[in-house]
């Protein structure tokens, strides 16, 4: 079963000779977290004392203003970030649709590319071939796969991040907001390639802007404030004591 736990997460960086701009920032209140300064190196405190339990079957809703820590926070639980102090236990295969093109070298080819990433992220190299077959079918890139990726379009270059990115089954999916996967011809393929995941998936993390989104996909929302959770409960509460602080 997966399941995600939390207890008192931070998760705070250095940076070093701040100006004149960061330092409007950090009174503008818009940035995540709050920022401490300091003579030569500024600390951002992106996520503070952060605590909450996932378990499975809940789909949770991350929402808050820009800079709010959403982003953050699911990078956090997919092992890009390493908190600074706290408890991040995770049970269940996680993945991640964030950093999409992460891995990609443009000037390897596509196949190059397919093999390079699914050496990584695989768990059992025998299923790398039909996993690189899968996305080559998916991505109706032919003859361009065989081509460096410098030389692909942006949409090109978008189908083919989206299709390794969705090519396996996670118990744990993560994303941060709807990707988008190139020219509209493909929008729909792609799009009930996410419902797919979405549907086997035992957890799903998602952070958006989009009220309609989280009121159609998700059972919980945490509400984020400054890199904190302000509340996190059953989405529809949640949800209207945002809107109401919001009005």
């Amino acid at each position: 079963m997966a399941r995600i736990e939390v207890e008192n997460l931070s998760l705070a960086y250095p940076v070093v000779r701040v100006g004149a701009s960061l330092r409007r920032i950090a009174m503008s209140g818009m940035t995540g977290g709050l920022i401490k300064r300091g003579r030569d190196i500024s600390t951002i405190q992106a996520i503070r004392d952060l605590s909450m339990t996932i378990e499975s079957g809940d789909r949770v809703g991350l929402i808050g203003h820009n800079g709010a820590g959403k982003s953050t926070l699911l990078r956090v639980l997919a092992g890009i970030y390493k908190p600074s102090s706290g408890v991040l236990n995770v049970d269940g295969r996680i993945g991640s649709l964030l950093d999409i093109g992460f891995g990609i070298d443009p000037e390897e080819t596509g196949w190059e590319n397919l093999q390079f990433v699914f050496d990584m992220i695989a768990e059992d190299r025998s299923e790398i071939p039909a996993l690189i077959e899968e996305v080559a079918e998916f991505t109706e890139l032919g003859e361009f796969l065989s081509m460096p990726v410098r030389t692909y379009s942006t949409g090109m270059q978008m189908r083919l991040s989206f299709g390794i990115a969705t090519a396996m089954s996670p118990s744990i999916l993560l994303m941060d907001e709807v990707i988008g996967a190139g020219d509209a011809s493909f929008y729909l393929k792609a799009e009930e390639r996410l419902q797919k995941l979405a549907k086997t998936a035992e957890i799903i993390v998602l952070a958006t802007h989009s009220i309609d989104l989280i009121t159609s996909w998700c059972t919980k929302v945490a509400w984020m404030e400054k890199g904190e959770i302000v509340k996190f409960g059953e989405a529809q509460a949640v949800i209207d004591d945002y809107l109401a602080e919001k009005r």
